[in-house]
């Protein structure tokens, strides 16, 4: 059992974070006894690095919500990561375009010898 300043600490994670978490439902707050401070079990400790992992892999916070409600529902959850991994490949499809179109537009400011204008910025208007 942690205080919450012992508990950001041993995470990396700002106690606002917590605190935050909290209001979204995504973690419970303990209660606090009448003189001291509220202490913070092992499990919600392991539900924060649950939802940090799962931040470090792109999901949002209502997907996290939604994977901690499907903990024992694979299938649910295998649904939710093809899903993430459609988004990402779409993502991925997408900043490739980019940079093949500005790739284009700095090739074509190379091959400018009129210094007077800009390739890129004429594009733009």
């Amino acid at each position: 059992m942690k205080t919450i300043g012992k508990l950001a600490k041993e995470l990396d994670i700002n106690i606002e974070t917590i605190r935050f978490y909290e209001k979204k439902g995504l973690i419970s707050q303990p209660l606090k006894p009448e003189n001291g401070y509220r202490l913070y079990s092992t499990a919600v400790a392991d539900k924060l690095r649950f939802i940090a992992k799962a931040k470090a892999l792109g999901f949002t916070l209502n997907e996290i919500s939604s994977l901690i409600s499907m903990e024992n529902n694979c299938v649910q959850v295998e649904s939710l990561g093809l899903q993430k991994l459609d988004i990402i490949r779409n993502k991925i499809s997408d900043l490739q375009r980019l940079e093949r179109v500005i790739s284009e537009m700095t090739n074509s400011c190379k091959a400018n010898q009129d210094h007077s204008c800009c390739p890129i910025i004429d594009s733009l208007k």
